[in-house]
Formats: C-alpha cells, structure tokens, sequence
C-alpha cells in the first residue's frame, strides 16, 4: 500500500530538482566583470565615486548597474534621504562578495610568492641521493617557502607510472632519457670512490686491483639501475671475483657495517664525502675505471608549465650543483624531453 505514495514522492522531488535547475542562471551568459562593478557600486553607494573607482565613466556605470538589476531581479542600490542605500538582497551580496571575488583572482592570478603558500611537494629519491641533495635544498626551500612540506619516497620502483598519475611530483635518480610525456634535467655528474674503515688493513697494502678484488664488499639493494653492479661484473670478467657481496638495505647502514668490519663500500664520490664526515671512514679511488656517474631529475609533462613545479625544479638543481647553495643562488642547466 505504501509503494504508490513513495513512487509519488520521489516524482515530486524529481519535479522539484528539475524546476530549480531551470531556475539556476546561465554561468556563461554572466559577465564577471560586472560582480567588479557589483563591488565598488556597493562599496561606494554612488555611481559616480564607483565608476571614478573603476576609471569608467558615469554612463557606463549607470548602464553595469542596469543589468546588475535584471541579473539579480532586484534594485540592489535605491534612493534613500541620505542619498542610495542597500536593499537586503544587495547586503547579502556585500557580505559574499570578498570571498568570491578572492577565489576568483586567486585563480586567475599568475603571480607566485613562495613564501606566502602553502602547499606539499613528493619526491622519489633514494637514500644516498638523498645524503648529497637534501642537506643543501631543505635549508634553500625553509628560507624561500617556509610552508612547503617535502615528502621522499625511498623507492624508486614504478616511478614513472607515479609520475603521470600524480602519486610523485618528482623523481631523482640514474635516469639515462626520458621516455614519451616525460622531462628531464641533468643534476650532476660524479665518479665512484671506495669507503673502507680508517684504519683498515688493505690501506697498508699496495692499492691494486688485485687486492681491490680480494676484500669482501657490501653492496646497496636497489630496484633501479644504480649502476653499482658494473664495479662488480667488471670483476667478473676479469676473472678476479668469485665472492657474493653483503646485501644491505641502504647506505648509512652499509657505511656503519664497513666502519666495524672489513668489508668495503664503492658509492659516488659526493656520498662517499658526506659519510666519511661523519663516520671513521677512508676514500680511495677504485683501482678500474668506472664510467661516471650521472644523477638527473625527471617529471611528468602534466606538471611542466605548472609554476610552483616549475620553481621547485630549480630550486633542486641549484641545491645539487656544487658549490655555494644559498636560497639566492641561480640555477643554470636545461631542461629537455
């Protein structure tokens, strides 16, 4: 019995809905200009004080009020014996106003003041990368925007699938080209050293490939070409190792172990520097010669000519350049698909 009387409702609120969408004003046939004019005519109470707002003339701003009234269906401004005054329609108007005029020039605003944003950036990098950019960008990035937060993700598996659906916003890391729909900026290049513990046996001993070959070494896991393993299958080749190396999972860890034990550490130079700072460590060059070492930067072209992306690319360039790293410094260099 009830079924009839709920299928009748539903029909009404459907009427109802599609009546109010009918009522609803065409947004294309509205001039946002005129909610400008709305504005100052409501600021100023008179036509003319508004149209010398607005650098228009008083006839031009009679003829804006006009249609302001037919878009609202209300006289908005009427004579008052202090001259015109607000109808309630106008007041409430007057209140929303501000709010959706900002929204509106924020969106449309093309200036860009870092500082004042607020705002997230995600960026692939691993962990040793990590130890040669990071320490320089994060002071560079607290002094010009002190609202940005930086996310790193370690791994750099699937990177460019989380690129193009916006999971990243940046990739660091051995990326030789960019593929299709893809951009990217050469960062540094650098060449692979040795970290051994300071006081370790081998640096008694001539430095050779031989004695190279016959320590045990450790190595970083990685999901991405490092370019790590070529020191290793150039041993291989040569015939000189037969000896797996200690798996770790990532560099500070492997530094820490080699600090304690035998064990040796080959990394990029820039890594190799930052962690002998900090632990009992000694840098020798490889006694083979390695192919350099090349770090880049890499995005998706959706965030391209996006201006914060933008700004953030070269903030990171100029933090992974050598030398001075102040938040003034300039960054050079080209970015390419």
């Amino acid at each position: 019995m009830d079924q009839p009387a709920r299928m009748e409702s539903h029909a009404i609120v459907s009427e109802s809905d599609a009546e109010q969408q009918r009522q609803m004003p065409n947004l294309a046939s509205i001039d946002l200009n005129l909610l400008v004019e709305l504005e100052a005519l409501l600021q100023y109470r008179n036509v003319t004080h508004a149209a010398q707002h607005m650098g228009r003339s008083q006839p031009a701003m009679s003829r804006a009020l006009s249609r302001l009234r037919g878009m609202f269906d209300d006289d908005l401004l009427v004579r008052g014996s202090g001259g015109l005054i607000r109808t309630p329609q106008a007041e409430r108007l007057a209140k929303m106003l501000p709010s959706v005029l900002k929204a509106i020039r924020e969106m449309v605003n093309r200036s860009f003041a870092p500082r004042d944003m607020r705002w997230k950036a995600t960026i692939a990098i691993s962990d040793h990368q990590g130890l040669v950019v990071l320490p320089r960008l994060l002071p560079r990035l607290h002094e010009c925007a002190p609202h940005l937060d930086i996310v790193t993700h370690p791994l750099l598996e699937g990177t460019l699938r989380r690129l193009e659906h916006g999971d990243i916003d940046l990739a660091v890391g051995q990326i030789d080209a960019a593929p299709a729909g893809f951009l990217r900026r050469k960062l540094y290049d650098d060449r692979f050293a040795c970290l051994l513990r300071h006081d370790h046996p081998a640096l008694e001993q001539e430095w050779n490939i031989r004695t190279f070959a016959a320590l045990r070494h450790a190595s970083i896991v990685s999901h991405s070409n490092e370019r790590f393993g070529q020191v290793y299958d150039g041993l291989v080749k040569l015939g000189l190792s037969d000896r797996h190396p200690i798996v770790v999972s990532n560099v500070l860890t492997a530094a820490v172990v080699i600090a304690a034990t035998d064990l040796i550490l080959v990394v990029p130079h820039r890594v190799a520097t930052r962690i002998a700072a900090m632990l009992p460590l000694a840098i020798v060059d490889p006694p083979v010669e390695l192919a350099p070492y090349e770090v880049a930067l890499i995005w998706h072209e959706r965030s391209h000519r996006d201006r914060e992306h933008r700004w953030l690319r070269h903030e990171i360039a100029a933090a992974a350049r050598p030398g001075p790293s102040g938040p003034n410094t300039k960054s050079k260099g080209a970015e390419t698909e």
